[in-house]
């Protein structure tokens, strides 16, 4: 049982103590005077005094608790201030006659009182989210502020305290009488009791030295980082440090994240492993760390539940119950082995012994006659999404057997089947067990000595190391016989002649029903429980594991370094359906950003077309074929009257380069305009063009003379805003024109999208183009449309972006989408100035026009067409863009959304008058909607924008996803 004073201290309420009483203390004691607010605190009084130049805490604690021990916070708090360790501690204050510890008295009853530097700074307990350095931080900080205290003592260390996790069992306990709620009080008693005697199986084990024994997320001070986080940088509160087991400092650490992990307990991982890189912990110590976690977990509710019901008005009490309940309930959701073997794989002490067996299962299945399935996300028995069909594994394991009778699935195979479709959280695809179809009667024999155990149809036999389950197998042994080594366990179920099916799994823990599936992360740890049948038959039935890291070390080995890929650890995408891809773990994540499929992905229509075409003939254009003048005045007929000749190409770049080459032919001149902070391309001409410095940071200075940048027209952060910005842009094109005029070097042609696309779909200014267009053309030269990313019907309201703006351009732009991935391009424009490039010439594009690229490009604007994807674009971006303006009235780092349709830009500032872009947390944002199922990539030449622009066949309901899941990032952090 615990000390009685022990469990007298539990039941003593807080100081009584006001804010006049505390103002009082702090002028006549320490001679502070200031604006004074209290803190929260669950069993002393604690005030925040604003002096001016500095701020005080002070903290006022009941008598009952002995002199020696706040004499020993203090001093640890001095010990820790003389190291080196990197953080900030508070300083302890002496009062006016250098006291450090004096004795009041208030209303009859007497207090210590003591007076701490207040470290500035916030806590990381109200941010719900924290990412995977901040929890490796916390655990990092822990481990310093142990190794500090290592050798630090004093009388007052060896306390009687609640919180001590080597009394947690009686302490609890004692706690839980004060639980009205019978079901509630049974939990935890359980959960104690089971935590207890796992603890005592190492205890003798366990080092014992000062600890702080509180460093939680609500007792770390954090400040931004340089990637915008806050991350840990001081300790504060030393009322629990003593004498205690090391490991219950992580332990303490570790369950205060819990009420972070929404519900993942592997969350705590990176704390672990941090923790144990600064200060290496015994195997022993990382067996208890679960435990303790668990025993942490039960004290702190208890003790909530008690504390209430003595002072039932403490409001920092009732603020912390919701999280300590979900600490609990992630806590106990949880077999012990699991986390045992997740804890000791974290930091590389995993124990998984091989096993062998003397005879195998099935002694009729062999390889020869077994066929195994693939249900992975790379498949090719998956036709369009009949990967969706709840029974497809089924239906193409019976498939399989079909040839000699005999099939399974694979051990380890992530399963596209189980894959969830707009969800935070990966769903759990990672296969624990195998499934076979095989002929009914098939002998079954014991591989191992075993205990039968049976529930119902479920049969298990169980050893003290290793438990087999099986499902579908006609078992004659009662419950509880022993069988040995090769003796018949039964048969296959089912009528003779017939197949049928056998569900086969092993377990390590043999007191546990393991789960059928397990999520990504966890199946590592997972499969060291729960190992793989293959021994068992004799046969190779494992999936081949992923390999992402690998593949992306080929990648940057032998792809050219320019060529950038999507995040530093990006998911490898192998599979993708509409606006949905699947990376090799079935994960699914909404494309919010994939503008060269326009149509979604795995398009079966699309994909019958190109494989007919590609089985008939694929050349290039000099070849005559109908296609490709289908294909041509099938474009011809999209343009506006008067541009009716046709380049094909094959991309964006190529497009503008060309368009670039007919402006100077048509004209004879060289000059063109351009627009800073645009992009249009990377040939060498699409490129001089381009002055986007997120694209190229040296793009000003690089440019050739024949380019001339005019002023971009960003009405949202340009030098003119507002509705009376056209005048001043205008006026700053007019000027450039001005002194090419003055050099007398004549003008070629301008070049703009026509709605400003790499700043995230900003409009143009009203009239802007009109003006503009009309200056150029009065010299002579030529009006390109890039319509390369904002055109094809993805404004949504027009079919082509220059239709906003009332023009009619001399030559459009256009690639992405309108080959839905195929290298496919055009330039559209009149006879005479296509003509023009004849004088230096003829043009030719190995892939543009050939019969393939025709072919997608006609069954895309087919698709289009009979899906409706243009209004589809106008109705669900207007509604996206509705409730992404509604974010804005939420969260002060909205600062504007751009664009229409689905070609939107989502601005980010950190000020809303100064427009700061929020460039840091932008792309932390990123990688965060990435994790709960997202892809967006920032924009913008300060990355602060991000450009959204999904397939347009965009669902309602994805839409909804998209903003419920980058509300949940801008409320809970990033």
């Amino acid at each position: 049982m615990a000390d009685s004073a022990l469990l007298q201290r539990t039941e003593l309420s807080r100081p009584d103590v006001s804010i006049s009483d505390a103002k009082a203390i702090l002028g006549d004691f320490y001679g502070f005077h200031g604006e004074i607010r209290e803190l929260g605190s669950q069993q002393d009084r604690n005030f925040l005094i604003d002096t001016g130049p500095e701020r005080f805490v002070l903290k006022v604690t009941r008598a009952e608790y002995p002199y020696a021990e706040l004499e020993a916070q203090n001093l640890a708090m001095m010990h820790l201030r003389s190291l080196d360790l990197g953080l900030d501690i508070p300083e302890p204050i002496a009062t006016l006659t250098g006291e450090y510890i004096p004795q009041c008295e208030i209303a009859g009853s007497y207090y210590w009182l003591r007076v701490l530097t207040f470290l500035d700074g916030q806590p990381l307990t109200r941010q719900k989210f924290l990412a995977e350095d901040q929890v490796a931080a916390l655990g990092d900080v822990t481990a310093r502020v142990a190794l500090g205290l290592k050798d630090f003592k004093h009388p007052g260390l060896e306390r009687e305290l609640q919180w001590d996790l080597r009394r947690a069992g009686p302490v609890a306990l004692h706690l839980l009488k004060s639980v009205n709620d019978q079901s509630k009080r049974d939990r935890i008693a359980k959960a104690m009791i089971v935590a207890v005697k796992r603890m005592q199986a190492v205890a003798p084990e366990l080092r014992l030295h000062a600890i702080h024994h509180d460093v939680t997320d609500d007792n770390v001070v954090a400040r931004p980082g340089s990637n915008a986080r806050l991350m840990p940088v001081g300790v504060i509160d030393f009322g629990d440090v003593m004498y205690g087991w090391l490991i219950a400092d992580l332990a303490v650490a570790c369950a205060a994240l819990l009420h972070h992990a929404e519900g993942d307990p592997f969350f705590i991982l990176p704390a672990v492993k941090a923790f144990h890189a600064r200060y290496p912990l015994t195997q022993a110590e990382l067996i208890a760390l679960w435990p303790l976690i668990v025993a942490r977990a039960g004290v702190l509710v208890a003790s909530s539940e008690q504390q209430l019901s003595i002072d039932p008005d403490n409001e920092y009490v009732l603020g912390n119950a919701a999280h300590e309940r979900e600490i609990f309930d992630t806590a106990t959701s949880v077999p012990y082995s699991l986390m045992e073997t997740a804890i000791l794989d974290a930091v590389g002490l995993a124990r998984s012994a091989e096993m062998t067996f003397a005879t195998p299962l099935l002694p009729d299945v062999t390889p020869e006659n077994l066929r195994l399935t693939d249900l992975s996300v790379t498949s090719p028995d998956f036709v369009a999404d009949d990967w969706a069909d709840q029974e497809v594994d089924w239906k193409l394991l019976a498939r399989a057997a079909m040839e000699t009778g005999y099939s399974s699935t694979r051990y380890g195979e992530y399963r596209l089947s189980y894959t969830r479709r707009l969800s935070e959280r990966a769903p759990a695809t990672f296969a624990l067990h195998i499934d076979m179809c095989l002929p009914s009667e098939t002998r079954a024999i014991a591989p191992f000595d075993a205990t039968v155990k049976r529930n119902g149809h479920h049969v298990i036999l169980s050893s003290p190391e290793l438990a087999l389950h099986l499902d579908g197998i006609d078992c004659p042994l009662e419950d509880g016989a022993s069988v040995a080594t090769g003796d018949s366990i039964g048969q296959v179920a089912g009528a003779a002649g017939s197949i049928g099916g056998l569900r086969i799994q092993l377990c390590r823990d043999t007191d546990l029903i393991p789960p059928l599936f397990a999520k990504p992360h966890q199946s590592a740890v997972w499969s060291q429980l729960c190992p793989s049948p293959s021994r068992l038959l004799g046969i190779g039935i494992d999936a081949p594991a992923p390999q992402s890291e690998a593949v992306l070390k080929r990648r940057n080995k032998s792809f050219a370094k320019p060529q950038k890929n999507y995040y530093a650890a990006p998911p490898q995408i192998e599979r993708g359906w509409k606006e949905h891809l699947f990376d090799v773990t079935g994960r699914a994540y909404l494309d919010m950003v994939n503008n060269v499929s326009i149509l979604g992905h795995g398009n079966p229509t699309l994909a019958a077309a190109v494989g007919r075409q590609w089985s008939m003939l694929n050349t290039n254009s000099r070849f005559h074929y109908s296609v490709v003048a289908d294909f041509s005045d099938r474009l011809a007929a999209l343009a506006p009257e008067g541009l009716d000749t046709v380049f094909l190409v094959n991309s964006g770049s190529e497009a503008v380069d060309l368009a670039i080459r007919l402006a100077w032919a048509h004209s004879g001149r060289r000059n063109i305009l351009s627009l800073l902070e645009a992009y249009h391309g990377w040939t060498v001409a699409s490129d001089a063009v381009s002055t986007s410095l997120a694209d190229n940071p040296q793009a000003l200075e690089t440019r050739p003379d024949w380019v001339h940048p005019v002023l971009s027209p960003n009405t949202y952060r340009g030098k003119f805003r507002g509705a009376g910005a056209t005048e001043g842009y205008v006026a700053a094109v007019a000027e450039t024109i001005a002194a090419i005029d003055e050099r007398g070097d004549g003008l070629a042609g301008f070049i703009a999208e026509s709605v400003y696309g790499n700043a995230g779909g900003i409009p143009l200014p009203p009239g802007y183009l009109q003006q503009v267009y009309a200056m150029v053309r009065a010299r002579g030269g030529l009006c390109i449309a890039d319509e390369v990313q904002v055109g094809y019907g993805r404004l949504g309201h027009h079919f082509w972006g220059f239709d906003q703006q009332g023009v009619v351009p001399d030559i459009i732009t256009i690639a992405k989408g309108m080959g839905n991935g195929q290298p496919l391009g055009a330039v559209i424009t009149r006879r005479e100035v296509a003509d023009s490039l004849e004088r230096e010439g003829y043009f030719f594009s190995s892939a543009g026009g050939s019969p393939v690229s025709c072919v997608v490009g006609m069954t895309v604007l087919d698709i289009m067409q009979k899906e409706d994807l243009q209004r589809n674009a106008r109705e669900t971006g207007d509604y996206l863009k509705a409730r992404l303006e509604a974010l804005g009235q939420r969260f002060p780092l909205v600062g504007a959304v751009h664009g229409m349709g689905l070609y939107l830009g989502l601005e980010f500032v950190r000020d809303r008058e100064t427009l700061e872009p929020a460039t840091e947390e932008t792309a932390a944002i990123c990688n965060r909607l990435l994790d709960l199922g997202v892809i967006m990539q920032p924009t913008g030449d300060h990355l602060n924008v991000f450009k959204i622009k999904p397939p347009l066949c965009l669902a309602r309901e994805s839409a909804d996803f998209f903003v419920d899941t980058l509300e949940k990032v801008l409320s809970e952090g990033w």
